[in-house]
């Protein structure tokens, strides 16, 4: 039994089965955990870290690569942006602390009242602020479907710009890491300053930048001109559907609770 694959019974003659790629049967001992430990360890190193430094420095080149094929020294982008994505909440949530920052923010412009009459919309702010990488990676199948309209006749399908966007926020998620919180870790003593660094580096300001040089790094054939212009279709489309649920939001605010609405009687 030990030349079959205990998974699909099919015949082994190498290391691997053929069939279903399962490793050939080994009796879990002494020598197996240190194989699995120094694997783990040479993956990690040339997986994932091999991706971080790729995807830093040449983030479109590394997702033209990977989708034409050159896949066996990276780690997988979607892995990637869920591992980051929880290093991110990590510092957000436990160094930063964004939720108590957007507490104090919130209490200084709209007053303890806010905390009685709208509950949500602190609870709201303190999870965008600190799950933000953790939202874009739930958003990557729209932002597909829009870059995937925008960019319709350049070749790649739906599925194929889920993983460009997925290196995107990869790239995004690096640049917050370094960038970002360390900035608004030393500022975090004002709320003000803090909740205005996070909105600016966390909205449409910078991912123009890091799209047209993605983009330009993936299309190299085409032009910086027809690069920006099919960014800003992209970023067009994009505005319009935030801005139609935005209006169905404060629509259903309104039908729901009227009473936020009306003038407070003297």
């Amino acid at each position: 039994m030990e030349n079959n694959c205990l998974n699909c019974n099919h015949p082994i003659t190498e290391n691997f089965c053929s069939n279903c790629g399962q490793k050939k049967y080994k009796r879990i001992d002494r020598k197996y955990l240190v194989d699995e430990i120094q694997y783990l360890a040479v993956h990690t190193n040339k997986g994932f870290f091999y991706s971080l430094k790729n995807v830093a420095r040449n983030p479109g080149k590394t997702a033209k690569k990977f989708i034409e094929g050159d896949r066996v020294n990276h780690y997988k982008p979607l892995l990637l942006a869920f591992v980051l994505s929880g290093i991110s909440a990590f510092l957000s949530f436990k160094v930063i602390k964004y939720g108590t920052i957007m507490e104090q923010y919130m209490q200084q412009v709209y007053g303890s009242e806010i905390n009685r009459a709208m509950p949500w919309m602190h609870d709201s702010m303190a999870f965008l602020t600190t799950y933000s990488a953790a939202t874009m990676l739930l958003l990557i199948p729209l932002a597909s479907l829009v870059t995937a309209l925008a960019f319709r006749k350049w070749g790649e399908n739906y599925y194929e710009h889920v993983i460009m966007n997925t290196y995107i926020l990869i790239y995004y998620t690096i640049l917050s890491i370094v960038v970002l919180f360390p900035i608004t870790y030393l500022l975090k003593d004002s709320s003000p300053t803090v909740f205005m660094t996070f909105t600016v580096f966390t909205t449409f300001v910078p991912f123009p930048f890091i799209m047209v040089m993605f983009y330009k790094e993936f299309y190299t054939e085409k032009s910086i001109g027809d690069i920006i212009l099919r960014v800003l279709l992209a970023l067009g489309i994009g505005c319009l559907i935030y801005f139609i649920l935005i209006f169905s939001m404060a629509i259903s605010m309104v039908i729901n609770n009227p009473e936020m609405f009306m003038p407070k009687k003297p």
